[in-house]
């Protein structure tokens, strides 16, 4: 008589009891708990939904990261687990044990590959990162008794069901759990709708903040307090954010810099900012300096994207500090024509030790002021990705940069202007002379050092929309096909 090992053993009994869901819902109270992660996935994938409930609601590990098995939201799923976690709230005590933390995130969690057969059920998450501060410490104690509700929202006008249910859920017992949002981006979403949510999902566990947005500078200055109120934000990005330029009724200039210089001012309360993302903000304009001023921690990213730039902005690059250790610097579509670039050139020289994606498309430099970034751009030894689309420069000054780049030996990607001589009097691309100084350019640089992605791309067609592209993947616009 063969006598069978225990796993297997397990699965027969897991697989008994998945047949016959009654049976299963009858026998939950004799199944041994370490069973319990291996019953829950397999009841999860065949959705059924009454085992489900019924696992959460004696579900005995401190952790249970339901939102590692959703691949995509389905209501009724969800609805069996938060009906099994209601179960749970009325419960003042469990025989073997109570849940801590409900993780919803989609995320991969370590839990899942522990507890095919594990040694203890602690709760880690790859994004989860718990920082011991002082207020999340008070939150705790006061909430110690108080279940974890773990989730990341992106909250735009056309809701799904799954993701209404869910907040609707969250509202009605936001006394009775700890709810957490460490992921939210916003979209196109009403001021008051957004303060309610942060009402429910308090904003000190945030950790990345997506607001995109058209609120006017009075609706910006609303949300200010709760904005500041994300104390453990590690990732910014606002857009698009536009300043109210047309002077209405009590809506006054006065008032307005007043709302700029409060919302401003909130940066100086993120004491844990690595990556700062700003697309459109034209109401900064001029008031960059403070934004910079009031950083609290260096930036690993910094991205400013199509932006109207004053010179006075540009001349903060090189005087803030906490803009001294960037890893990315992305100013695309931030036009630099008519400014002077040392400010650029100093904050270069001061990342050249560090800077790792340098973004500068659309920019609209010319020969004189890439000249004048030279220095600058060939210190930085640690550069993996350069981008310079959209730039004027000519075929000389192209040449002399790329023969001056022999130790960007960690450089991955290359994107470049085409020269301005690839253009013929009304602004046109002459194909044939595009192709001939391309090449002549690759082969300048072949003589340098063995590119692995490099490209050169024309301004954008009027007509079809497309570039022209030489090089890895090169193509030509829609017109010339």
């Amino acid at each position: 008589m063969t006598v069978q090992t225990p796993s297997t053993l397990q699965n027969l009994a897991l697989q008994a009891l998945l047949r016959d869901e009654a049976l299963a819902l009858f026998c939950l109270e004799e199944v041994p708990f370490l069973l319990f992660p291996a019953l829950f996935k397999e009841a999860f994938a065949g959705r059924l939904k009454k085992l489900m409930k019924a696992i959460v609601a004696a579900w005995t590990f401190p952790c249970l990261p339901v939102g590692a098995l959703m691949k995509s939201p389905n209501l009724e799923t969800l609805q069996a687990v938060l009906d099994g976690i209601d179960m749970q709230l009325t419960r003042e005590s469990h025989p073997r044990g109570k849940l801590q933390v409900l993780d919803l995130r989609n995320v991969h969690h370590a839990f899942w590959d522990i507890w095919a057969g594990a040694e203890d059920g602690s709760c880690s998450s790859e994004s989860l990162n718990e920082k011991p501060t002082v207020v999340k410490v008070l939150r705790r104690y006061a909430r110690r008794k108080q279940l974890k509700v773990v989730a990341d929202l992106c909250l735009r006008p056309r809701r799904d069901e799954t993701q209404a249910y869910f907040l609707k859920w969250a509202q009605q017992r936001k006394d009775s759990l700890h709810l957490c949002c460490i992921n939210m981006k916003i979209w196109a979403m009403p001021v008051d709708f957004v303060l309610e949510i942060l009402n429910v999902f308090h904003p000190e566990h945030i950790e990345e903040f997506e607001l995109n947005t058209e609120w006017n500078v009075f609706n910006l200055a609303r949300f200010a307090p709760c904005l500041g109120q994300m104390r453990n934000l590690r990732k910014l990005l606002l857009a698009p954010l536009y300043k109210n330029v047309f002077k209405i009724a009590n809506r006054t200039g006065d008032r307005e810099d007043k709302c700029v210089k409060d919302f401003v001012s909130i940066f100086s309360k993120f004491n844990c900012l690595q990556h700062l993302s700003m697309q459109g903000v034209h109401f900064l304009t001029d008031h960059m300096s403070q934004v910079f001023r009031c950083l609290m921690t260096p930036l690993e990213s910094l991205s400013i994207t199509h932006y109207q730039i004053s010179q006075s902005d540009l001349d903060s690059f090189s005087c803030c500090q906490s803009l001294f250790q960037l890893k990315h610097l992305e100013m695309k579509g931030m036009v630099l024509q008519i400014l002077d670039v040392m400010p650029l050139r100093g904050l270069l020289e001061k990342v050249a030790k560090t800077l790792e994606t340098l973004n500068l498309q659309g920019c609209k430099l010319k020969d004189s002021q890439l000249n004048a970034l030279l220095p600058s751009f060939i210190r930085c030894s640690q550069l993996t990705k350069i981008n310079l689309y959209n730039n004027d420069f000519s075929m000389p000054i192209l040449k002399d940069l790329l023969q001056q780049t022999a130790n960007w030996n960690k450089m991955n990607v290359e994107q470049y202007p085409a020269p301005l001589e690839c253009y013929n009097e009304l602004g046109h691309v002459s194909v044939e002379r595009f192709a001939q100084l391309c090449q002549e350019l690759m082969d300048t640089l072949r003589a340098i050092r063995q590119p692995k992605s490099l490209s050169f791309a024309t301004r954008i067609c009027h007509k079809c929309g497309e570039p022209c592209v030489y090089g890895q993947g090169g193509r030509l616009c829609f017109c010339w096909r």
